[in-house]
C-alpha cells in the first residue's frame, strides 16, 4: 500500500480539512478589516476557481461544462449564496456563532429532502431536529434583547442556501453522470458571476493590498476554497459515510475553539449550551451510517 491511498494519509488530510475550514471562519472576520464582505467573497471565488483549473489541468480533467442549469443553480446557491449570506454575517457577528449556525446545514437538508425528494424522516432524524432547534433557540437567545438578530438570521440563510445546494446536486446526480471535480470547477466558475452582477450593489472600498490581506485571501480562497474541496472529495472516496459526517461536526468546533485563541471570542452560557446541542444532534445523525457500516 503507498503512502497516499493509507489510513495515515487520509488522517492527515482529515486534519488538514478540520483545520482549513474551521479556520478559515476567523481568517474570514479577519479579513473584515481589510476588504468589504463582498469583495472577499468575489476574491475568495476567483481564487478557488483558479486553484481548482490547476488541479483538473494536472490530473488531466477536460473542462467540458456540466449541464448548464442545474451547475448554475448550485453555484448561485452553494457559492453565491452561501459565501454572501455568511460574509454579511461575519460583519457583525462572532465567528464561532456563526460556524454553529451555518453548520445546521444537515437539518435544513433533511427537511427539504422530506418536502422536494419526498424521502421520510427517521425517528432518530426526527429527535436530532428537535435538539437543533433547541440548539438554535438557546444560540439566538430570544429572551434577551441584546442579540444580535441580523447576523444570526444570515448565519442561518447560508445554512438554508447550502441545503437548498446539496437538494439540487442529489436531483443532478440522479439524472446526469458528472465528475465531481469537474462539477465542483464549473459551479464555482458560475457563481462568480452573480457575485460580480452584485457588486455595484454593495458598499465598496478602496483595496490596499497587503502582506497581511494576501495571506488571508491565500488561506481562504487556495487552502480552505480550491484545496479544501479537493481533500473533502478524496476523504469521501476513502472514508465511510459515517466518518464522513463526523468531518462535517468537527468543523465548527475547530471555528469555536480557534475563534477563542486567536481573537478572544468567548460564547455565553446560553450560546454554549446551545452549540452543545447542535453537536449532539449532528452526533445523532452520524450514528446510523456507523452502525450500517459494523453492520
Amino acid at each position: 500500500m503507498s503512502f497516499a491511498a493509507s489510513p495515515v494519509a487520509s488522517a492527515l488530510m482529515l486534519l488538514v480539512l478540520w483545520f482549513s475550514w474551521g479556520t478559515n471562519w476567523v481568517v474570514t472576520k479577519l479579513g473584515l478589516a481589510y476588504a468589504t464582505a463582498f469583495q472577499l467573497s468575489l476574491l475568495r471565488t476567483v481564487l478557488a476557481v483558479a486553484t481548482l483549473a490547476l488541479i483538473m489541468r494536472l490530473t488531466g480533467r477536460r473542462f467540458t461544462p456540466t449541464p448548464a442549469w442545474p451547475t448554475f443553480l448550485l453555484g448561485l446557491t452553494q457559492t453565491a449564496g452561501f459565501l454572501v449570506f455568511t460574509n454579511l454575517a461575519l460583519v457583525a457577528g462572532g465567528a464561532g456563532k456563526v460556524s454553529v449556525l451555518c453548520y445546521t446545514m444537515p437539518f435544513w437538508t433533511l427537511i427539504l429532502a422530506r418536502v422536494f425528494l419526498h424521502e421520510k424522516l427517521q425517528p432518530l432524524q426526527w429527535l436530532a431536529v428537535a435538539l437543533a432547534l433547541a440548539g438554535l433557540l438557546a444560540i439566538l437567545e430570544p429572551w434577551s434583547l441584546g442579540g444580535n438578530w441580523l447576523s444570526d438570521l444570515l448565519a442561518i440563510c447560508g445554512g438554508l442556501v447550502w441545503a437548498a445546494s446539496a437538494i439540487i446536486a442529489k436531483r443532478m446526480r440522479a439524472q446526469h453522470s458528472v465528475d465531481t471535480l469537474t462539477l465542483t470547477f464549473w459551479q464555482l466558475l458560475w457563481g462568480t458571476l452573480p457575485l460580480l452582477l452584485l457588486l455595484p450593489l454593495f458598499p465598496q472600498r478602496e483595496l490596499a493590498f497587503s502582506w497581511q490581506l494576501c495571506g488571508i485571501l491565500l488561506f481562504s480562497g487556495v487552502l480552505a476554497g480550491g484545496i479544501g474541496w479537493l481533500i473533502w472529495m478524496l476523504l469521501l472516496a476513502r472514508l465511510s459515510a459515517g466518518m464522513a459526517s463526523l468531518s462535517i461536526l468537527a468543523i465548527p468546533a475547530v471555528a469555536v475553539l480557534m475563534a477563542w485563541l486567536m481573537i478572544g471570542e468567548l460564547p455565553s452560557q446560553a450560546e454554549a449550551g446551545g452549540m452543545v446541542l447542535i453537536g449532539a444532534a449532528l452526533l445523532l445523525l452520524s450514528l446510523p451510517h456507523w452502525w450500517r457500516r459494523r453492520g
